[in-house]
This record gives structure tokens, sequence and C-alpha cells, in this order.
């Protein structure tokens, strides 16, 4: 399976780290987010990874020469931010005829590559998507997910005051051709995955639930607390 890591975003919540730094490098407990990707990835099956690039790309196409991943990692620069979606739909021959995942870099996650396949291997014949679930110690600052009892999706809750529990969208997804179809169907340059794709197929979708470490670290409250939790140990990627 190949990967789109999604890393050309301007970080404008981590400003003002991010004024000359992009998100993707920005240390945690001293190491890029980006390195910790990389490993998690390649050291758990994943052949390929496609980064994409806009903000302060030169340095991340600096970081990734002197990777010892380069040689699995592939970059597609936009002159322009494409969305979520619209890079997905722009490197389509790239990943092939069969699933992919799609990532948003700027989490720091230790989340069961393979176990994620296996749970998309074996989900429901009607499902086109996998989605990353984690328990959020932060409800109303995520999208938060209401299940049936198949495991699927069937509401979302994107940051409301009172959220109805705290398993939230992780921003990590194996996502079905069919999906990527729609996407491309839209027939637009920018297309924003979280609001314009995936609402079409609630009860297609099935929520995989990481029962170990997921944080966002968009802002510098949640960088910090990544740093604690990884000087603590609590991020746990190993082969």
């Amino acid at each position: 399976m190949r990967a789109l890591l999604l890393a050309a975003g301007l970080g404008t919540r981590l400003r003002p780290i991010t004024e000359s730094i992009p998100k993707c490098l920005v240390p945690v407990n001293g190491r890029p987010l980006l390195d910790y990707w990389f490993d998690l990835l390649f050291m758990h099956g994943i052949e390929r990874a496609l980064v994409n690039t806009h903000y302060f790309a030169e340095r991340v196409q600096e970081h990734i020469a002197g990777s010892p991943w380069r040689d699995r990692i592939e970059q597609s620069y936009e002159t322009e931010l494409l969305g979520t979606g619209g890079t997905l739909v722009a490197n389509l021959g790239w990943f092939g005829p069969g699933p992919l995942l799609l990532a948003h870099a700027d989490n720091l996650t230790d989340f069961d590559v393979g176990a994620m396949q296996a749970a998309h291997a074996a989900r429901p014949s009607r499902s086109v998507m996998t989605m990353l679930a984690f328990r959020t110690d932060d409800p109303r600052s995520c999208g938060i997910l209401e299940l049936d009892s198949q495991g699927l999706v069937r509401d979302f809750h994107e940051k409301v005051e009172n959220p109805p529990g705290n398993l939230a969208n992780g921003a990590v997804y194996i996502i079905e051709p069919e999906m990527c179809a729609f996407a491309k169907a839209l027939n637009k340059p920018f297309v924003d995955l979280q609001t314009e794709v995936i609402p079409q197929f609630t009860g297609r979708i099935q929520a995989w639930e990481h029962g170990g470490y997921h944080r966002d670290i968009g802002n510098p409250t949640s960088l910090a607390k990544a740093e604690a939790d990884v000087r603590a140990d609590l991020v746990k990627i190993s082969k």
C-alpha cells in the first residue's frame, strides 16, 4: 500500500513557531514531526509515500533528501494549495488502482499500520473508507463521531460546544477507489476532503479505534503536551 502525507499547510495555529519553519518539520522533543511519520509508515509495511509541499517547500525537500527513507519518498509541490481532496485527485495515477492510506502529518501518533490495514480488509462490504478514531481529552476541539452497531459512522459533530462523546476522527484514512472517483468527479482544482467528500459517505465509513497515542500538534499547547508525552515515553513507534 502507498501513502499520502499531507504536509503543505501554512500552520497558522502554530505561529510564531511556523513563521520560520513548516509545520511538518516542527520538532517534537528535538525531532521533526515528519521523521516520526516516516519511521511509523516504513517500518510497518507502507511501500512508498508521497509528501505534498507548498509552505517552505525547499526546507522540506532538503530534509527529505537527508532522510534514511529518501528512496521511498516522493514529493508533489503545489504552487497553490489544492486542499486535502485536491492533492489526492491530482496524484491518483501515482497511487494505482487499489486502496491508499492518507494522513494529515500534523498529528503525532503510534497507531498500528498493519492492524488498521487488517481492519480495512475485514470491513463491512458497503464501506469505502476506514477512519482512525481515538479517544480525545478535548472533545470540543475535535470532530466527534457517532457510530452504528456495525461501527460505521452515522454522524459527525465538528468542534461543537457539547459533543456527544469523546471518540474523535484522527485524520488518518484508508480510502477505496470509489471515494477517490467521487472526489475527482467534482471536477475542481481545490477539494476539501473533510467537508466536500467524507460527509457524502456517511454510513459507509468504518471507524477503527486506535487505543494508543494520538495527538494533533496544531497549536502551541498541544505541541507542549506532545513533547511532554514523548519525554514520558508514551509514544511507541518501534519495529
